[in-house]
């Protein structure tokens, strides 16, 4: 470990299947859109070895601050910049990582984050309801919940979360505005959801659709897939893991299609299914055991002009 850096960060999942489906080798050039806390960008960078190099991307600022540490090592082989994975195409040229060999998407909220104090994406404290990746810029989760209606908020917390309740819960978000920290709104969502027991908290999937909103993610998934193709070379590789169904679903739509457009931007499913972490890695990680990740590859030229 690197004098200076935490005892503890966010433990990348399915390394070793990530490092497989991207094809990684010596002297490659890889992007890692959601850099988190570095560590599959670390591993990348390790198995390149010699002459590869990465991009990795990240709206976070702390992420981005903290992977310049971490992958200092590494020197110019590690190219770290502030942005959102939905300028792919523009900020992949600036650093001159067109074409890349393999892009990684590894999507949702990193460990860090959950549990950074004055961020607000946790409801274990009373702190204020931010939610956003990038704290400098668009609305925050309570300022989104004082402006939206209630039909607004219904439709998002269904559509996001996949919450069946999301009428009574956005019928008593609204009666308790202004709803002052994420603690609070937990709460106030438990209290609706009318949900007893269960493995997971009852505001859950409200707070995820709520974070998913704040950073546009699914918007933004949908346009980094579009430019994809575009930065790879020939047979490059692209890599998701998605954390619940709304992503993979919004992945697995496009795959579907992506076979059949044109050759700036097709892309084939390289697995069939789902790649899951191995029973050993949840057991060792439990954050893992919802991952699901999908390899797809932009085909050779020649079939994908045929």
């Amino acid at each position: 470990m690197m004098a200076g850096l935490p005892s503890a960060y966010h433990q990348p999942v399915m390394v070793r299947e990530t490092l497989d489906g991207l094809l990684v080798r010596p002297g490659r050039r890889f992007i890692d859109c959601t850099l988190g806390d570095g560590g599959h960008a670390a591993a990348v960078l390790d198995a390149s070895a010699p002459g590869g190099r990465l991009l990795g991307m990240d709206l976070d600022p702390e992420a981005v601050a903290f992977c310049r540490q971490r992958l200092a090592p590494y020197g110019s082989a590690a190219v770290i910049v502030q942005a959102n994975f939905a300028e792919l195409e523009s900020v992949a040229a600036a650093h001159g990582f067109v074409p890349a060999q393999g892009v990684l998407l590894d999507l949702g909220v990193s460990s860090r984050e959950l549990e950074a104090e004055g961020r607000g994406f946790s409801f274990q404290r009373a702190e204020a309801a931010d939610m956003r990746f990038d704290p400098s810029r668009g609305l925050t989760a309570a300022a989104l919940i004082d402006q939206s209606s209630e039909q607004e908020l219904a439709d998002l917390i269904y559509r996001l979360g996949q919450e069946p309740r999301s009428r009574r819960i956005a019928r008593a978000i609204v009666a308790s505005r202004p709803i002052a920290t994420t603690q609070e709104l937990a709460e106030v969502v438990r209290r609706a959801s009318g949900y007893r027991g269960g493995r997971i908290h009852p505001a859950t999937r409200t707070l995820m659709a709520l974070r998913m909103a704040v950073n546009t993610e699914t918007e933004n998934l949908e346009s980094v897939l579009g430019q994809v193709a575009r930065v790879l070379e020939y047979g490059g590789r692209l890599v998701t893991i998605a954390y619940h169904t709304v992503e993979d679903k919004v992945i697995k739509t496009f795959l579907a299609k992506a076979r059949q457009l044109s050759s700036d931007q097709m892309l084939q499913p390289v697995n069939r299914r789902v790649i899951r972490p191995s029973l050993e890695e949840i057991h060792r990680n439990r954050r893992s055991r919802s991952a699901r990740m999908r390899v797809a590859e932009r085909p050779q030229q020649l079939l994908a002009v045929a």
